[in-house]
């Protein structure tokens, strides 16, 4: 079993976005929270399938930081 971090951004319409650092291109939406989680399952699935196992990233996430700017 694998585990992907997933960033969450709210867009203009509220609906949720999630999207994998790890995995370039991988992201979906979802009208809740859980909706969101359970379509990201879907979506990691499917970009595994469609991968090498050769190919898949060795890049690790690290974190998010906020930074203030004047």
């Amino acid at each position: 079993m694998r585990e992907y971090y997933m960033l969450i951004e709210r867009d203009e319409d509220g609906c949720y976005v999630g999207s994998i650092p790890e995995l370039s291109g991988c992201h979906t939406q979802g009208k809740t929270i859980d909706e969101l989680i359970e379509r990201m399952k879907e979506a990691i699935t499917l970009y595994l399938d469609d991968m090498d196992e050769s190919a898949l990233p060795t890049s690790a996430f690290i974190g998010v930081q906020r930074i203030s700017v004047a």
